[in-house]
């Protein structure tokens, strides 16, 4: 019986590995039965000017940790094939252990993990600290959000600045879970919480980023094509936690003004009053 628990253990990065090449691969079948797998399980398209990096940070990181779950896995099917008690007849011998293996094990692991950070830190600094500048008559100042997204119990309320190019005047535009932005351009999203955790998501922009309530963040980034594509929440925030789920389109400018401008006329038609949590804090 230990040989077939160390045939399972070594079916474990088996499989895993099989696993990642199939869906890297795009190797699911279509169809075929009553049992078949769906396609495009890998990465979504990038359509980021930024996104290759990300991309490659996260191959390098799934390679290096990829490499230890086999070799670990390899080396669980070794000892209990080669020490099942079953037909091992040899005396059970105890050790003390070795100071030097146990040195190895704790100071690799910390070097491993001290590479990986100073290797992502020019990524890090590009999303999360590096944010895009803009000019105000002579003063170079943070450029300003397109639009302010706030994340609530179900859905995405966007607030876009009207003509005056500022969030928080009688002139913004609001929508529930329908993001526009051109392509070609610098963006600035301004995010935040009306109530809980939510993470903000668009994974072909290779951006995610925890809304803590009470604290405004801010995301960037360059979209460098167009399409539709999802706006999803990564923090389980909730019984209607599926249902937050909003639609970006990236489109030219020329398109987005276009949109901008209907909605603008629109929601002055409609007499548009903001909902309890609109406003800014």
């Amino acid at each position: 019986m230990g040989r077939f628990w160390s045939l399972l253990f070594l079916s474990v990065p088996v499989i895993g590995v099989l696993t990642f090449v199939c869906a890297m691969g795009n190797l699911w079948p279509m169809s075929g039965g009553s049992f078949s797998f769906p396609a495009d399980h890998w990465l979504p398209v990038n359509v980021s000017e930024n996104g290759a990096v990300i991309d490659r940070l996260f191959m390098f990181i799934l390679g290096l940790t990829g490499v230890i779950f086999v070799a670990t896995g390899i080396a669980l099917f070794f000892f209990l094939w080669k020490y099942d008690a079953e037909k091992n007849a040899e005396p059970v011998k105890f050790t003390h252990g070795s100071h030097a293996l146990e040195i190895v094990w704790s100071v690799l692991p910390a070097a491993i993990l001290l590479f990986i950070a100073i290797y992502q830190m020019n990524a890090w600094a590009d999303a999360k600290l590096r944010r895009p500048t803009e000019t105000i008559g002579t003063t170079e100042v943070p450029k300003r959000p397109l639009v302010e997204v706030t994340g609530r119990q179900f859905e995405w309320r966007l607030r876009y600045a009207g003509e005056d190019g500022e969030i928080g005047t009688p002139d913004d535009l609001y929508t529930v879970n329908e993001l526009h932005i051109p392509v070609d351009e610098e963006i600035v999203i301004a995010i935040k919480s009306e109530d809980v955790l939510h993470s903000f998501f668009l994974p072909n922009l290779r951006i995610k980023q925890d809304i803590v309530p009470g604290m405004k963040q801010f995301v960037w980034f360059r979209a460098n094509q167009t399409g539709t594509f999802d706006v999803v929440c990564a923090e389980l925030c909730g019984w209607g936690h599926y249902k937050m789920r909003g639609r970006m389109t990236i489109e030219s400018r020329e398109k987005f003004d276009v949109w901008l401008d209907k909605q603008i006329e629109e929601q002055e038609r409609s007499e548009f009053t903001p909902k309890a949590g609109d406003e800014d804090e």
